[in-house]
């Protein structure tokens, strides 16, 4: 039993924190992705490695043993989280408060599927070690490709899904049925992470492409142009939780005001669609990518009028635009990423002047694409080599 599987991060194209009033938001995946290898061991014990957060634990089956009594079931009720064996994990794992890190929240996500897919039977001897290109606590989905890599590994351990890799192939990609219960579980662990997601990063995740989301129902859109991107991250930390709040404050102080603005989010994001729709059937033409950069300067204005912007991403702009590039922020806002697209034209010279223009502000930054696939199964000849190295050290 040995399985490698990917699954991407995600960015909010156009829509950010219109969705939280009933308006269409365009999320899409990212060409970075996290990687999972799961190996079967015979050492008696599971272990799991995340060196991104220098996280090493191992458990003897024995111990896991007696955390199992309440998850039977689980497996045929995946819509529920089942609180009993999430309290019994916490005290396990030694949570005494509701704030809970990164490294204890991914393993409790990685506890909770393993018991509840493993619980009704004999618990297998596994190691399972993810990498990351995806950095943590950007907004750009990382803890939805760690658990939608963890649903689909654990899944295909526990022979609930098949794997999709032939001998011949380097990488392969499940059915929808199975897809549709990938995400499931990845949603699962997404709730242990942040209690109350949406829904639409472990989404992203499994489908890959562009998902719109509306009013809670999330729609993958069936083609999508893969589109060059610099993405940027200005290393400012925000919440989330006090952005929406202050969002939601300004549109209760200036109804008459926000209304609109929220109302032109949302006709940016269908026209959004529309035009990468058009891409898709369509010989791609300079016209679209002018309208999409037009779309983007203008999120962003509407952004920063609804409060969520930030001297940061001020910046990322300015830069950019001194190179005739067009960025907006992605996610939250108030800090965080953002996202410059990049036309079919442009010069690598000049995204190479621009990426070092933006690490000479202080910002991490990637050319990489959006559009990409959802989560994979790879064979060992499909992972660079410097990944494999680091899924192969336990």
């Amino acid at each position: 039993m040995d399985y490698i599987v990917s699954a991407p991060g995600k960015a909010i194209l156009h829509g950010e924190h219109a969705v939280v009033h009933g308006k269409v938001a365009l999320a899409v995946s990212l060409n970075l992705r996290t990687y999972l290898r799961l190996r079967a061991t015979t050492t008696g014990k599971v272990c799991i490695n995340l060196p991104n957060i220098d996280t090493f634990f191992c458990w003897d089956l024995s111990e896991l043993q007696q955390l199992i009594a309440s998850s039977q079931g689980q497996k045929e009720e995946v819509t529920r989280l089942n609180h009993q064996l999430v309290n019994r994990l916490r005290e396990f794992v030694g949570v005494t408060n509701g704030n809970l890190d990164t490294r204890t929240m991914a393993t409790l996500a990685f506890l909770y599927i393993y018991l509840s897919l493993f619980g009704s039977g004999k618990l297998p001897s596994l190691t399972v070690s993810v990498w990351s290109e995806l950095p943590t606590g950007a907004g750009l989905g990382s803890s939805a490709a760690y658990t939608v890599c963890l649903a689909a590994a654990l899944l295909c351990a526990s022979g609930d899904v098949p794997s999709p890799l032939k001998e011949w192939d380097h990488t392969a990609r499940w059915c929808q049925e199975d897809l549709e219960l990938i995400n499931s579980w990845a949603f699962q662990g997404e709730i242990i992470i942040h209690g109350n997601p949406s829904g639409v990063d472990n989404a992203v995740g499994t489908w890959g492409g562009m998902l719109r989301f509306l009013a809670g129902k999330i729609i993958p859109l069936s083609r999508v142009p893969l589109l060059r991107i610099l993405l940027t991250n200005t290393k400012i930390p925000r919440s989330t939780k006090v952005l929406v709040a202050r969002v939601k404050d300004k549109i209760n102080k200036f109804p008459s005001i926000m209304t609109p603005v929220l109302d032109s989010v949302d006709a940016i994001s269908c026209t959004c669609e529309k035009v990468l729709s058009e891409m898709t059937c369509e010989p791609i033409t300079g016209e679209h990518y002018n309208i999409l950069e037009e779309l983007i300067d203008i999120n962003q204005h509407h952004l920063n009028v609804m409060g969520v912007g930030h001297p940061a991403l001020d910046t990322l702009c300015r830069v950019t635009l001194a190179r005739g590039l067009h960025s907006k922020l992605t996610g939250a806002g108030g800090g965080g990423c953002g996202i410059t697209l990049l036309r079919p034209e442009t010069d690598s010279c000049v995204i190479q002047s621009t990426v070092q223009d933006l690490r000479d502000c202080g910002f991490d930054c990637w050319e990489t694409s959006i559009g990409g696939p959802g989560v994979q199964q790879h064979s060992p000849l499909s992972v660079k080599e410097e990944i494999l190295e680091i899924l192969n050290q336990f």
